[in-house]
């Protein structure tokens, strides 16, 4: 069974830096691309970041380019999501997900993609 576990979330202080991590297994890792997305309650989930199944591609959001840089561990089955500068306005919960592509697929639409974790929790305070 494919399961995507987030951790590393938590209370930050604005400026301050955080990393997600997202442990994948049930699925053969190094065939998917995978992404952080978040989302306020009340809101569209919204794209933060992607990465190819072997890191070729990356995108990123224009709130978070500059701040915040995803990488991947295929040996791990992780994917990581490093966060600085954080502002209020990242405050939300952080989704891992997961879909198989080719080595340059790292698709920006939540609709694309199979396998979602539970999300983390991240709060950054003003």
């Amino acid at each position: 069974q494919e399961q995507l576990v987030e951790s590393g979330g938590g209370l930050v202080t604005a400026g301050g830096s955080l990393r997600l991590s997202c442990s994948v297994s049930g699925l053969t890792f190094s065939r998917h691309a995978m992404a952080w997305f978040r989302q306020v309650t009340g809101k569209e989930r919204e794209f933060v970041t992607a990465i190819s199944r072997n890191a070729v591609t990356t995108e990123y959001a224009d709130s978070v380019k500059d701040r915040f840089t995803i990488s991947r561990d295929n040996a791990k089955n992780s994917v990581i999501l490093h966060m600085s500068s954080l502002k209020p306005e990242d405050t939300a919960v952080y989704y891992c997900a997961a879909v198989r592509g080719s080595d340059y697929y790292a698709p920006r639409a939540y609709a694309l993609y199979d396998y979602w974790g539970q999300g983390t929790q991240v709060t950054v305070s003003s």
